[in-house]
């Protein structure tokens, strides 16, 4: 059945409105102050509370297949739906690693019999597989992911004639988690030698540092501007890498990228004494003055696009001792809230902050109708209110069932989420699914 959302506070390209959304077919049909219905309709009431697009996560780890014990698509999709996520773009890094198109189609038939929101999978570079990058298909694929960093298996992408051929030949947007692997390596030991396995949590942006950032991160550029490739580098974390970034051209017109996350925004390097392994990620949660820059540069628009890299491991393996404590942080839940505390502290605007989450991500990667409130864009739609929510243990739809943000009261909750013009996130419970593997018009 077709819907209408009445009194809705509505905020898109960079303007909020009042007005009245009618949703036909799983589209946005129409617009408009008080829309006259000719046939029965499911009538929802904003009651003057702000409806933005869905947010489009292009950084996600939902660790299926293989990795299952962590979380899998069906578990972190409908946390990703709590949280008024309605598209995301998941990462490579799993068993079997996502390295052929193959593998890539098989994952996106996962998503397709278990994702409770709209999907599409990268598929991950190594040393060795051009051939399988050069056959991707751009109208149904999001995107290359390599790690230029430390990775997992054969994924980090090191030898100088595959990264050549790999910016040279790439026929989609490339996206790079970029660190030194040898200067890393090298502080590693360092730090091994002076404590043993029980590294101090607080040593990791030490070992993890501004300059391995930053010399994979130009490392990239230069040859992104060598071989005109669309680049994309993912989970900025420093004031030096900034500079790499240019913000006098719109958008559209960037063929170099870069996204901020919201843990960077977030935390800093003082909270590990509190927080510990539970925040090591990859890159690293550093220094104050880094977060305050990255910053600046989302508001300047040198750092186009707001993610999560929500990357779940369970309870017990952050536990261990930092050389075993694996990276990464459950966040997708929460992005929009997190980011709705910016709002109210004044920090940014929610024009702002729904231009980075929604239109930003989907402009970059050429979505198809989505990331707007708009007539003739699919139906992702979220209606936030004012009530407050805390985060606890009842809440959490993460498999791996904790959040680094545990207690932290937010001043909006997710009240309903539409994806395709289905409700299908309703006060705390998820209602009917109808997700689509997201299309891209390249």
């Amino acid at each position: 059945m077709n819907s209408i959302i009445r009194n809705a506070k509505i905020v898109t390209n960079g303007k909020t409105h009042e007005a009245d959304i009618l949703i036909e077919d799983g589209l946005i049909a129409k617009i408009g102050q008080g829309i006259s219905v000719s046939s029965k309709v499911n009538e929802y009431d904003a009651k003057g509370q702000y409806v933005i697009p869905g947010a489009i996560d292009d950084q996600v780890h939902f660790r299926e297949p293989g990795l299952t014990h962590k979380a899998d698509i069906g578990t972190e999709s409908r946390a990703a739906l709590a949280g008024g996520v309605t598209s995301f773009m998941e990462m490579p890094n799993v068993n079997p690693q996502t390295t052929t198109n193959a593998i890539l189609e098989d994952k996106m038939n996962i998503g397709k019999q278990s994702s409770a929101v709209n999907y599409s999978f990268y598929l991950g570079v190594t040393n060795h597989n051009i051939e399988e990058v050069k056959k991707v298909n751009p109208q149904t694929v999001c995107g290359v992911k390599a790690f230029l960093g430390s990775s997992t298996g054969d994924m980090l992408v090191d030898q100088p004639k595959a990264l050549e051929e790999l910016f040279k030949e790439c026929p989609i947007l490339l996206a790079t988690h970029c660190e030194d692997e040898a200067r890393i390596r090298k502080q590693t030991a360092e730090a091994i030698a002076k404590y043993g396995d029980d590294i101090p949590a607080h040593m990791h942006p030490v070992i993890r540092d501004e300059e391995a950032c930053y010399l994979s991160s130009s490392m990239a550029v230069d040859l992104a501007n060598r071989y005109d490739t669309r680049l994309h580098i993912l989970h900025i974390t420093t004031e030096k890498e900034l500079e790499l970034f240019r913000n006098d051209i719109p958008l559209r017109d960037k063929k170099i990228t870069a996204e901020a996350c919201v843990h960077h925004l977030y935390f800093s390097a003082d909270d590990y004494a509190e927080k510990g392994n539970l925040i090591k990620c990859n890159p690293a949660i550093k220094e104050a003055h880094n977060r305050e820059a990255i910053w600046e540069a989302l508001l300047d628009n040198r750092i186009d696009v707001i993610a999560t890299d929500h990357a779940p491991h369970t309870w017990e393996e952050k536990q261990n001792l930092y050389t075993s404590a694996p990276s990464g942080l459950p966040l997708v839940q929460h992005s929009i809230q997190l980011m709705l505390s910016a709002v109210d502290s004044g920090r940014l605007s929610i024009e702002r902050m729904v231009e980075k989450m929604c239109h930003a991500p989907a402009q970059l990667y050429n979505v198809d109708k989505r990331g707007f409130v708009q007539e003739g864009f699919y139906a992702d739609l979220v209606l936030l209110n004012e009530n407050p929510y805390t985060i606890n243990k009842s809440n959490i739809l993460y498999k791996c069932a904790w959040s680094p943000l545990e207690a932290h009261t937010f001043n909006h909750s997710i009240d309903k989420v539409w994806v395709n013009g289905t409700l299908s996130y309703e006060n705390g419970s998820i209602k009917d699914l109808n997700p689509m593997r997201l299309t891209f018009d390249r």
